[in-house]
């Protein structure tokens, strides 16, 4: 019988650990907690975007930036701040997937790829990321047209992707198509998300929809990926973090990206697409309008 993972909400150790370190978190802040307390709705952005990251593969940018945008946040803030919240959610789902695997699908043939898909991809984005921090390559236009466009053409791509590609038996064996495609998603996944907080996640994710994979394998595939990608990146960016906005949002992402692998588990395949494709088509249209 597996053991049950201790990062669960229901277990009361886990969350009298998660509320200790919250509180030292805060206040070990050099600021006061009057001021503080301005931030406190943070919380739920952070728990929302961590649950929407979590259970669709994307990154919490995709919740994140378009609220940043409203609240004026320079794009640099915007960038780093989105970064930061996510190394708390992306690495709190990625855990809670990875123990999912481990514990229940470690001999599920469907799920037989899930390593080196993350391996590939993973080492990739790392070389996207790092070419653009290293040779400070420009976005090709401003945070908030880029993000606003990224979002709309996804969104009509998942849309598409359900209403045009036929029922077909789940894939499993990985093909030397699948590596070189899984190569260039992670090193041009990896810039976009250097320019954006979000990116190789989500293309990822539709890749292997498109393939035809286990829709919960190229979920948690995406989430370790992006929560390695985030990490990655937060060191090139960390001195433009709103670390007020952090102390909040971040410890909610932690509860998001744990309740999230319950939502996938619960939806099925085109439920969980429709749900990503809306939110990034509405995440669009408030952009460009």
């Amino acid at each position: 019988m597996a053991k049950p993972a201790f990062m669960r909400l229901s277990n009361p150790k886990f969350i009298g650990l998660f509320i200790v370190l919250w509180a030292s978190l805060l206040l070990s802040s050099s600021h006061a907690m009057n001021e503080l307390l301005d931030y406190v709705l943070f919380t739920f952005l952070g728990t929302l975007g961590a649950i929407f990251a979590n259970s669709t593969g994307a990154g919490g940018g995709v919740v994140f930036i378009p609220m940043f945008a409203k609240l004026n946040f320079s794009e640099q803030q915007a960038i780093a701040t989105s970064f930061a919240i996510q190394c708390f959610g992306m690495t709190a789902g990625a855990v809670t997937w990875w123990h999912h695997y481990k514990t229940e699908k470690t001999d599920l043939r469907l799920w037989q790829g899930f390593k080196r898909i993350i391996f590939v991809t993973t080492i990739a984005a790392i070389i996207g990321l790092n070419v653009v921090f290293y040779w400070q390559v420009s976005s090709p236009a401003s945070l908030h047209t880029s993000f606003s466009w990224f979002s709309l053409v996804l969104g009509f791509f998942i849309i598409l992707t359900i209403y045009l590609l036929q029922p077909h038996r789940e894939r499993s064996q990985l093909y030397y198509l699948d590596y070189i495609a899984l190569v260039l998603i992670g090193l041009f996944g990896g810039a976009v998300t250097a320019w954006l907080s979000v990116g190789v996640g989500e293309l990822l994710v539709i890749y292997l929809l498109l393939r035809h994979f286990d829709i919960s394998m190229a979920v948690a595939a995406a989430v370790i990926v992006s929560a390695i990608s985030v990490w990655t990146a937060i060191a090139q960016v960390h001195n433009d973090v709103y670390w007020q906005v952090v102390l909040f949002a971040g410890p909610g992402a932690v509860l998001g990206g744990i309740f999230a692998k319950t939502l996938v588990t619960h939806l099925s395949a085109i439920k969980l697409k429709l749900f990503f494709a809306t939110w990034l088509l509405i995440s669009a249209a408030v952009g460009l309008s």
